[in-house]
């Protein structure tokens, strides 16, 4: 089969624990990339050498801790997940063989090849969540995605989701009825139009369809999920 083949999934860090070894420049990208979606996540660094952001971070965190010693196969023994953040390839190999040996996903930070899982580029809107993943093909796209989708997504979108979350709960009748009036309800995030829409640079305008685009499939995504969650209610 052609095409990405990864699942999607989305970790409760905050339930895990995740182990990190090394605490340089990488090491810290993948920290901050962590902490930033989680920063209840439990997570372990192992490094000989720690650079400051990273100490500064522990200091702070309760849920981070640093142990400044050379890796051993043992600092995965508590692991839930394991990132592998050193510029060496022999310890990286290592560390791979000893996470596989404990049934344990890693990553290794800029080898694709070798990694279980990718920490993808995400848009986040308060409860709102998106993860844009090329398989690994090109970061820049995804990087310019995540760009696209964080400017073309209000703020304001949160505010929808706590009230339709609200009002998802106040809903009575039989399930047609419920999702007639879900469907009426988010509607409002596909009205707009190009005459609405704030004037732009002649380089912003081609945007303008994808936006309206967004606003539809948000819309349409937001309602097939609560109805899924109104049939599982109405039928536990």
């Amino acid at each position: 089969m052609e095409g990405n083949q990864l699942f999607p999934v989305f970790l409760k860090l905050n339930q895990l624990h995740t182990v990190i070894i090394g605490a340089g420049p990488v090491g810290l990208e993948k920290l901050t990339a962590i902490l930033n979606q989680s920063w209840q996540a439990k997570v372990t660094i192992v490094a000989e050498d720690i650079c400051a952001e990273v100490t500064e971070m522990a200091a702070r965190l309760p849920r981070l801790s640093l142990q400044h010693k050379s890796y051993e196969a043992g600092d995965l023994l508590t692991a839930d997940l394991v990132i592998a953040a050193t510029n060496n390839n022999v310890l990286n190999a290592a560390i791979i063989d000893d996470a596989h040996a404990l049934k344990l996903l890693v990553n290794v930070a800029d080898k694709p090849d070798l990694c279980d899982f990718y920490l993808g580029s995400i848009v986040k809107k308060g409860d709102l969540k998106i993860a844009i993943s090329t398989n690994g093909k090109s970061p820049t796209i995804a990087k310019r995605l995540k760009q696209l989708f964080s400017e073309s997504l209000p703020d304001e979108l949160d505010i929808t989701l706590q009230q339709m979350s609200r009002f998802r709960n106040t809903l009575e009748g039989d399930f047609s009825a419920k999702v007639k009036k879900l469907n009426e309800v988010s509607a409002v995030l596909a009205e707009q139009s190009p005459l609405t829409v704030a004037p732009v640079s002649q380089q912003q305008s081609s945007f303008i369809p994808f936006r309206l685009l967004l606003y539809i499939t948000i819309g349409l995504a937001i309602t097939l999920l609560i109805a899924i969650l109104f049939i599982i209610k109405l039928y536990k």
